[in-house]
């Protein structure tokens, strides 16, 4: 506590001998915020650049990248900071902030992965009404609530803690995340919390996972070349799906559950989840999406031309 501002620190306890190497993490993590950045934003300029990719699908994926850029941003800037400094400390607001952006970005993963969901399953299933469905006004829609929702949602949860009693101030991980609620003399059940835990995690996973299942089902009983263009186009998000929901699990069972999980595989997960999935969408999506790998590979090569 800073008595002369009146400033709540926490210090994060996350870090393994930062003090040893905190210019190799700086770099590391450095390079891992540039490559971000850049594999995002490059596979978001081909889909923007080219109109023959202004379809519901491929906005959708545009979409969910610049999330994860969005989702990067509220994270590294301060991570980098803390691996060049003394202490590694935030105020009890910003630690807020953070953690309000955090699950918003997270939310809007999720509703963005079953929007994407719908949109494969009336290609797929209602191939003839997917024009009328899938209006550029309803894609519009769609993507204002993906960031809306999420928002509204998650904003209530810090102004309830907000005014909370501290009485302890070493938060165990790197970011601020949900095991904030450790930090506070009183643990209550937030049932508020519960209730938004359940709309953006477990609702969205089922209406996926019921969308995909109906989507097998008809496929299961198309032909050969209607099965192999649905594979084409659905395993990307399925693995995307995996990936995140894993990670997801883990946050939420750290936060909510009394976990005696050593600092070094703390650590580890939590870069998971910072470094390895936003790095992840565009590496599948640039791979495995035929329409996105030819273009990938025509700028790449038309560089090498030049």
């Amino acid at each position: 506590m800073d008595d002369e501002l009146n400033v709540t620190y926490i210090t994060f306890d996350g870090h393994v001998e930062v003090q040893k190497y905190r210019y190799l993490y700086f770099v590391i993590m450095f390079t891992a915020y540039i490559l971000i950045i850049c594999s995002n934003s490059t596979i978001v300029g081909i889909i923007v650049i080219n109109k023959a990719l202004h379809e519901p699908m491929y906005i959708f994926i545009a979409a969910l990248l610049i999330n994860s850029v969005l989702y990067s941003t509220a994270i590294y800037p301060k991570l980098l900071i803390d691996f060049l400094s003394e202490k590694q400390i935030i105020s009890y607001s910003a630690c807020l902030f953070q953690w309000f952006v955090y699950y918003t970005l997270g939310g809007s993963e999720f509703f963005l992965l079953s929007v994407m969901a719908y949109d494969r399953y009336v290609s797929i299933c209602k191939p003839l009404q997917y024009p009328t469905i899938m209006r550029k006004t309803t894609v519009y829609i769609l993507l204002i609530f993906a960031w809306m929702l999420p928002a509204c949602q998650f904003s209530v949860g810090p102004f309830l803690i907000a005014n909370k009693k501290l009485c302890y101030f070493i938060l165990k991980g790197i970011i601020c995340n949900s095991t904030i609620q450790k930090l506070h003399c009183v643990r209550s059940t937030n049932i508020y919390g519960l209730i938004v835990l359940v709309s953006a995690v477990p609702l969205p996973l089922l209406f996926i996972l019921f969308t995909y299942t109906r989507i097998l089902v008809i496929i299961y009983r198309s032909s050969r070349e209607v099965r192999r263009k649905a594979a084409q186009t659905c395993l990307p998000h399925l693995l995307v799906l995996i990936n995140f929901s894993c990670l997801t699990t883990y946050d939420v069972l750290v936060g909510r559950l009394e976990t005696n999980v050593s600092k070094t595989v703390r650590l580890i997960m939590s870069l998971q989840m910072i470094l390895y999935h936003p790095l992840f969408n565009p590496i599948i999506y640039g791979l495995k999406l035929k329409e996105i790998y030819k273009h990938l590979k025509r700028l790449f090569s038309q560089d090498k031309l030049n």
